[in-house]
């Protein structure tokens, strides 16, 4: 589902992306448009699935999260109908994607202790066999995708 975007709309996606609480008196001033078209631009973005939430990122450190891991996991397709509801109710799971490969899940996951880490997976397992690999650091944290 690709957009037809003109280089305003890029350019709010582009300041929006790097800082979502940006006024939206400064992007107007940024794209030469008057507050409400830009914010007239901004609802539509929206109401056309383009932008699709805002929040702030957090350092899970100062909450406690020091463990942080990737799971795979395979499940079998049949499996999958009671996998999503159970993967969906843990909060730890940052993240869940359905992959090609030899496992069919990849599972981003933070949590308090190793032995929290390991209890999840004992879990898991019931969904099928399992492969986790514990992030020690990260040299490309969530950026902001390329608007061209």
């Amino acid at each position: 589902m690709e957009h037809k975007l003109d280089n305003i709309d890029r350019k709010i996606i582009e300041m929006l992306q790097k800082n979502a609480r940006t006024p939206v008196k400064e992007i107007a001033k940024e794209v030469f448009l008057s507050s409400p078209a830009v914010s007239a631009r901004i609802e539509h973005l929206e109401k056309n699935g383009l932008i699709t939430g805002y929040h702030a990122q957090i350092n899970p450190v100062f909450l406690g999260y020091h463990i942080k891991a990737f799971i795979n996991l395979e499940v079998e397709p049949n499996q999958k109908k009671d996998f999503y509801p159970f993967i969906q109710s843990i909060p730890n799971v940052i993240e869940c994607n359905c992959v090609t490969g030899d496992y069919s899940m990849l599972i981003e996951v933070a949590f308090r202790s190793t032995m929290e880490l390991d209890h999840f997976i004992n879990e898991l397992q019931q969904f099928g066999r399992t492969k986790t690999q514990i992030v020690f650091s990260t040299s490309v944290e969530h950026r902001d995708l390329p608007v061209e």
